[in-house]
């Protein structure tokens, strides 16, 4: 058998969607298993465990083996981020549990393996992707934030400090509860405490949670949600480039193509 019949079965194999199943039941599986282990169990299960962790090892091992063989052009397996990662987590997954200096890495890894499920489902890969390129945006929404954050934690400090220190005490105390009121835990209580000295207090609450609670948080969904549409945009322009499926700019132009070459056709005609 050719080394090139032995690349497509192992392509085959790769391609195969019961096989991506399968990859994504282990990865599911293999989560379970870790916040199994979470628990104090009897020696009978610890052993049972031990070995079946062994053999979601052992599977993820062959599972990127037949990746990598698949793989044309070995050196572009690497050129792929996902690629990199799914082997550095399985690598990381060789380094023995028990009696190591490096089990709390080791165990910390195969929680990791979860994310593996991310190189197989590509809304998730988009989605993941979309966040990332969205974070020098977010992180110009996010300075915006902390300045009004900073301003409103100046302001209740100077106001109320004398109604409760332990809530406006100082600037970083503060902070800490306005993010309290911005993430709506019992925020009323901190409310009515400083309305019964100052009875217009409540502006103050709700024009804060206007500006970071709705404002921002519909200023980084929208920005979120506009690089998700250009990635996915992306990824239907890269599958139409490889199907060789022509775009709308392809058949406008052989549309002008057509309709030139129909008028030099008429124009000769005209002329004879």
């Amino acid at each position: 058998m050719q080394i090139r019949e032995v690349q497509n079965i192992f392509l085959r194999i790769r391609s195969n969607k019961i096989f991506e199943l399968f990859v994504i039941s282990v990865i599911i599986f293999s989560a379970l298993l870790v916040g199994a282990k979470t628990y104090k169990l009897p020696d009978p299960f610890n052993q049972i465990t031990f070995f079946l962790d062994w053999f979601i090892t052992g599977f993820f091992l062959v599972e990127i083996s037949i990746r990598f063989l698949a793989e044309t052009k070995k050196r572009n397996f690497f050129k792929d981020f996902w690629n990199i990662f799914d082997t550095t987590i399985v690598l990381i997954s060789l380094i023995p549990i028990e009696n190591s200096e490096a089990a709390v890495i080791a165990r910390l890894v195969r929680v990791f393996r979860v994310l593996r499920m991310v190189s197989f489902i590509p809304e998730l890969r988009i989605l993941l992707t979309s966040l990332i390129k969205a974070l020098p945006q977010l992180g110009y929404v996010m300075l915006l934030m902390f300045i009004i954050f900073y301003i409103y934690a100046a302001v209740g400090s100077t106001l109320f400090y004398n109604i409760n220190p332990e809530l406006w005490g100082d600037i970083a105390i503060s902070l800490l509860t306005l993010f309290r009121v911005m993430t709506f835990e019992d925020w009323t209580d901190v409310m009515y405490e400083t309305m019964e000295y100052y009875p217009l207090s409540w502006i103050f609450y709700i024009s804060f949670i206007f500006f970071t609670a709705f404002a921002f948080l519909n200023m980084v969904i929208g920005i979120v949600v506009n690089v998700m549409e250009q990635e996915h945009a992306k990824v239907l322009k890269a599958e139409r480039e490889a199907n060789h499926e022509p775009t709308i700019k392809d058949l406008d132009a052989k549309l002008t193509a057509v309709q030139t070459q129909l008028e030099q056709i008429l124009q000769q005609q005209g002329k004879s």
